[in-house]
């Protein structure tokens, strides 16, 4: 079906079974050095503590808020807990302007702050004591359930006095500066922890949560013994403590250099953060767009596809001038049929004009996004294969998020290929799709910390 010249150029991209199981060994051996306190500084992949010891019972009862940063949007959301798994939410989404996310901490933290008033407000719970989980979805170091340091920024992010400070206390001033507003910060957590709550609370077996959206991580259910940086007292009285794992920095020091393409190097170049979080560059939302762009751009010189167009140089121009390929492109295209190609014709015409390409350019755009996504999810599908044979339980639930994994129609089916080949055959193994994890996730975990505040809080 697809000419052997477009195979070979895209052969980089598709990766052997003995590459997977490279990338699983390599990936095992980074958790390991992240969880090793002798061993931390130097891995990629920095499994830091959350400080979250206990998974929701389905019991949890009150009204709590939830705040979710973690891209160019946020959400503030009402939370009330009914018991018997019960929850009912309702929540606003609110614009983070680029000038905002180019500026100081202070503008971002007193917008969220302004946002926080305006949504208790309107949802007339202005009055009422509210605990409050913040889902702030960028690499921190925490050092308590609701002290965590930004490691650096990511997606875009750039806000000047935040790196190296405390977000929680950042959010505390702002609410003080406010005024007049009864919120109250019980835990700061990442989106990959409110996922793995929020998915425990509906099915007990859960044990890991990842996201695969405009960024790439996980956060898996840890035995305290295992981890070295947790300090000795919070060992005594609970089992388990979750681990987020930052597995996007995967591979920053060289690891992944094996199966990286010279496409994977352009993407990092151009990007904000270059040299770093070069794992999630493989896979995540805001990065998939681009590299079938450059694919494309390359398709089109060396004359792959669009053979019989007289206007490549123009293609070419346009897709070099501005990014336009979006990532949502790929989830439509590989969505199609054949041989209406509805989607992908819409696409084509989207980017260069042209009213009706024909099944072979449209199948052959196809199979390069194919080429991209099946990567991605594969990628991820060998870090999950190793915290599921990590955490060595007969059934483990994994808790899914993000608009990669929500819209592409056949990420899922990508994933579990190739997990049914590493995940040892003793364990079985489930994706759910998260509801909601980062905002009522983050209530949970408001919602147990409230309830367990003196084993929690340090």
């Amino acid at each position: 079906m697809h000419d052997e010249r477009l195979k070979d150029f895209l052969k980089p991209l598709v990766l052997t079974d003995s590459q997977l199981n490279e990338v699983y060994k390599r990936f095992c051996n980074e958790i390991s050095k992240g969880l090793d306190k002798n061993t931390h500084s130097q891995a990629d992949t920095k499994c830091f503590v959350t400080y979250v010891q206990d998974l929701p019972t389905g019991d949890e009862v009150g009204k709590y808020l939830a705040l979710d940063l973690g891209g160019t949007n946020f959400r503030v959301l009402l939370v009330t807990l009914k018991g018997h798994h019960e929850a009912v939410v309702e929540s606003e989404i609110y614009a983070v302007p680029k000038e905002v996310m180019l500026g100081t901490g202070v503008q971002l933290f007193d917008h969220i702050a302004q946002c926080l008033a305006t949504f208790v407000e309107s949802h007339k719970v202005g009055a009422e004591y509210l605990p409050l989980g913040f889902t702030f979805s960028f690499p921190c170091v925490q050092l308590g359930l609701t002290k965590a340091l930004l490691v650096r920024w990511t997606k875009g992010f750039q806000c000047a006095g935040v790196e190296q400070e405390d977000v929680g206390r950042l959010l505390k001033e702002a609410i003080v500066r406010h005024g007049g507003l009864e919120i109250h910060v019980m835990a700061i957590l990442n989106d990959t922890t409110g996922t793995l709550m929020s998915c425990a609370h509906r099915n007990p077996e859960c044990r890991v949560g990842v996201i695969i959206g405009t960024g790439c991580n996980a956060c898996y259910v840890e035995r305290v013994e295992d981890v070295d940086q947790l300090e000795e007292e919070l060992k005594t009285n609970k089992k388990y403590v979750l681990i987020n794992t930052e597995w996007g920095a995967f591979g920053d020091s060289g690891t992944l250099d094996f199966v990286r393409t010279e496409y994977d190097k352009v993407i990092d170049r151009n990007s904000l953060n270059v040299g770093t979080q070069l794992f999630e560059k493989m896979i995540s939302g805001m990065y998939l767009g681009e590299l079938v762009q450059h694919l494309l751009i390359d398709a089109l010189k060396k004359n792959l596809i669009f053979v019989l167009s007289q206007n490549k140089n123009e293609y070419i121009q346009k897709l070099s001038s501005n990014a336009c390929f979006e990532t949502s492109m790929i989830s439509d295209i590989e969505a199609d049929k054949f041989p209406e190609c509805r989607k992908t014709r819409g696409v084509i015409k989207q980017l260069f004009g042209v009213e009706k390409a024909s099944v072979e350019d449209c199948q052959k755009l196809q199979y390069i996004c194919e080429c991209v996504s099946r990567r991605a999810a594969y990628l991820v599908a060998v870090a999950l294969s190793g915290l599921i044979n990590r955490i060595n339980e007969r059934k483990v639930v994994v808790g899914v998020d993000g608009s990669v994994y929500r819209c592409h129609p056949k990420f899922d089916a990508y994933m579990r290929e190739t997990m049914q080949k590493l995940v040892r055959s003793n364990v079985n193994f489930d994706l759910m799709l998260s509801e909601d994890g980062s905002g009522r996730g983050a209530a949970l975990v408001a919602a147990v910390a409230s309830r367990d505040n003196k084993l929690f809080c340090k």
